[in-house]
């Protein structure tokens, strides 16, 4: 929700009961609807081209606007870090985000989930597909060494990874898969110009349903910086995964997802005398 013209000392923010709280950008002094905003613009660096940012700012509701950044990219081009207030509200009850729904599991906890519930290993196939060149994201989720003190799945000694790298085509990770008999497809897209991310992920779900018979294809798991996190249906993959994920997370969902519940043990019975 937003709220134009929010008279001037608006505290930081409103309680509105059992709705949730409507909060204002905090910048310098809490409440004081401070945003930092940065750009490019097709103008050569001068004082026309830091109006021109200027008159941007303000067309998006910062006023003033402060450019307190201007940079050359070279002979035709101008970056900008504007910063001012805003005077709009956000309601916090009104955001939408996908919440995980599994619990986060320990190395030691997946791996006795894998030998429990499948009785083999779990099979994991990974790759940056299309052009994309960039395995950093990829690398961060399989790799042993890993992400933000976290190990890869590589670590996970119930869980066979095989990582295809970089500029993988669509038909040659279809067929990795199937001759690995995969279990989950763990795709990372860093390039995302011209909506490449998208087009990618929209080719790799159709590449696999007409691979496989219904009901049969890997989990599909795509990941990426600027992927929408609720758009699992619209692309055809099973799970998305924005930035700062870790190697748990996902170690984590491969569980939820593929792993059937351990059968409790039946208590012994009881001799009667």
């Amino acid at each position: 929700m937003t709220a134009p013209d929010v008279p001037a000392g608006t505290p930081a923010s409103v309680p509105t009961g059992t709705q949730g709280t409507v909060v204002r950008p905090y910048g310098d002094t809490p409440g004081d609807g401070m945003v930092q905003v940065s750009f490019t613009l097709p103008l050569p660096h001068s004082k026309r081209a830091e109006g021109a940012a200027a008159q941007l700012a303000r067309s998006m509701g910062i006023d003033p606007a402060m450019v307190v950044h201007a940079r050359p990219i070279g002979p035709d081009f101008t970056f900008f870090v504007v910063y001012g207030p805003v005077r709009h509200l956000v309601d916090v009850s009104a955001v939408q985000v996908v919440e995980r729904e599994y619990p986060l599991l320990t190395p030691k906890e997946v791996n006795a989930a894998v030998r429990t519930g499948l009785r083999r290993r779990l099979v994991v196939v990974g790759a940056c597909i299309g052009t994309d060149a960039h395995t950093v994201g990829i690398d961060a989720i399989l790799n042993i060494k890993g992400f933000a003190g976290e190990k890869g799945l590589e670590y996970y000694r119930e869980l066979q990874v095989v990582n295809l790298g970089a500029q993988v085509a669509v038909p040659d990770l279809v067929h990795r898969a199937r001759d690995v008999s995969a279990d989950a497809v763990l795709v990372s897209q860093v390039v995302t110009q011209r909506d490449a991310h998208l087009h990618n992920t929209r080719e790799l779900s159709a590449a696999f349903r007409e691979a496989y018979p219904a009901g049969t294809r890997p989990l599909l798991v795509v990941g990426g910086p600027r992927f929408d996190e609720g758009a699992t249906a619209a692309l055809g993959v099973d799970r998305i995964f924005g930035r700062g994920t870790t190697p748990g997370e996902v170690a984590s969902y491969l569980v939820h997802a593929l792993v059937p519940p351990a059968s409790p043990r039946p208590a012994p019975r009881r001799r009667t005398p």
